[in-house]
C-alpha cells in the first residue's frame, strides 16, 4: 500500500485541528483550577477573616487582669486542653460594643474561639435585651452557636419552656437548646423540681428532637441532679484548680473562668472547654 500522502491544505486543517484541541484542553484545566481556587477560598474563609481581622483590623483592649493565681490556673488548663475546642458565654451582662466579633482569640491570640452560647430568656416570660443582636453577629462570623434558658426554680415549667420556643428560632448548625438550673426553689421541694425540669426538657426536646444540654456548677449536679439526667449532655461550671470539671460525670463542655480576658472583648466574660475536637463539636449540632 502506498504511504498516504497530505497536501497543504490537509496540512492546515490538521494544524487548526490540533489548535483547536489544544485551546480546549486549557480551557478546562483553568477551569478546574478556578474551581479549585473557589472552593479552597470558601472553605478556608473563616480562617482568612480570623487573620485578616486578627492582624489588619486593630482592636483597642482595654487592659485586663487577673490575680496572678488565676492567671495561673487558667494556663495550665488551657496548656494541658490544647486539642479540645474553645468558647464563651455571654448575656446582657456584656456590652454590645465591647465585642469585636471578628477576631476573638485566647491564649495571647493562639486559640481562635468557636462557639458561643448567649442568654436568650429567664423564667415565665423574661428574655435577655442583647439576645437578638449578639444571635445575629454570631452567624455573621461564623461561630456556633448555643442559646440557653436561666431556670427560675419556683416558677411554672411549662410556662418557661414556652418562654424559650417563643424568643429562640435554632437553626441547622446551631448547638442543642440549654437549660441553665443553679437554684434551688423555695416552695418546692426538691423532687418537685426535678420533675419540673424534665418536663422543660421534654416539652424542649420533643420541638427540637434533641435532648437539652444541662448546664449547672459542679456541686449542685454532684447534690442534685446525679442520676437524673445521666443521658443528657452536661455542662459543668467549675473554677477550682482542677484538672477537669468533674472527676466522676462524663462532661461535654466545661465553664473553667469567669474571668476569661479574651482579645476582642473588652470585659472579662465565662470561657469553656468542649471535651473535643471542632469536628466533634459540629457533629453535636443540629442538622
Amino acid at each position: 500500500m502506498s504511504p498516504k500522502k497530505y497536501t497543504k491544505k490537509t496540512a492546515r486543517n490538521l494544524h487548526k485541528t490540533r489548535r483547536k484541541n489544544y485551546f480546549f484542553r486549557r480551557r478546562i484545566l483553568l477551569v478546574i483550577l478556578l474551581i479549585a481556587l473557589i472552593g479552597t477560598g470558601l472553605y478556608l474563609k473563616q480562617s482568612i477573616s480570623y487573620y485578616y481581622a486578627l492582624y489588619f483590623n486593630k482592636f483597642t483592649h482595654k487592659k485586663l487582669k487577673n490575680s496572678e493565681n488565676e492567671t495561673l490556673r487558667i494556663q495550665k488548663i488551657i496548656s494541658n486542653n490544647l486539642d479540645k475546642t474553645y468558647g464563651f458565654d455571654i448575656s446582657h451582662y456584656q456590652n454590645t460594643e465591647d465585642i469585636k466579633w471578628d477576631s476573638l482569640s485566647i491564649g495571647n491570640k493562639t486559640i481562635p474561639l468557636e462557639f458561643v452560647v448567649m442568654r436568650a430568656t429567664m423564667g415565665n416570660r423574661s428574655a435577655d435585651k442583647n439576645f437578638d443582636e449578639f444571635w445575629t453577629s454570631a452567624k455573621e462570623h461564623n461561630l456556633i452557636r448555643g442559646a440557653y434558658h436561666f431556670y427560675r426554680a419556683d416558677e411554672d415549667p411549662v410556662i418557661q419552656a414556652n418562654n424559650f420556643l417563643e424568643n429562640v428560632k435554632l437553626e441547622s448548625g446551631d448547638l442543642p437548646p440549654v437549660l441553665d438550673i443553679e437554684k434551688m426553689p423555695r416552695s418546692k421541694s426538691n423532687k418537685k423540681l426535678i420533675e419540673d425540669l424534665k418536663v422543660w426538657c421534654k416539652i424542649v426536646e420533643e420541638t427540637y428532637g434533641e435532648k437539652p444540654i444541662i448546664y449547672t456548677y459542679y456541686h449542685y449536679y454532684k447534690d442534685f441532679l446525679r442520676g437524673e439526667f445521666d443521658d443528657y449532655p452536661i455542662w459543668l461550671a467549675n473554677y477550682n484548680d482542677v484538672p477537669q470539671p468533674s472527676p466522676e460525670d462524663q462532661w461535654h463542655f466545661w465553664q473553667f473562668t469567669e474571668n476569661g480576658i479574651v482579645y476582642g472583648i473588652n470585659s472579662k466574660i465565662d470561657l469553656n472547654i468542649y471535651n473535643g475536637g471542632i469536628w466533634s463539636l459540629k457533629s453535636m449540632t443540629l442538622d
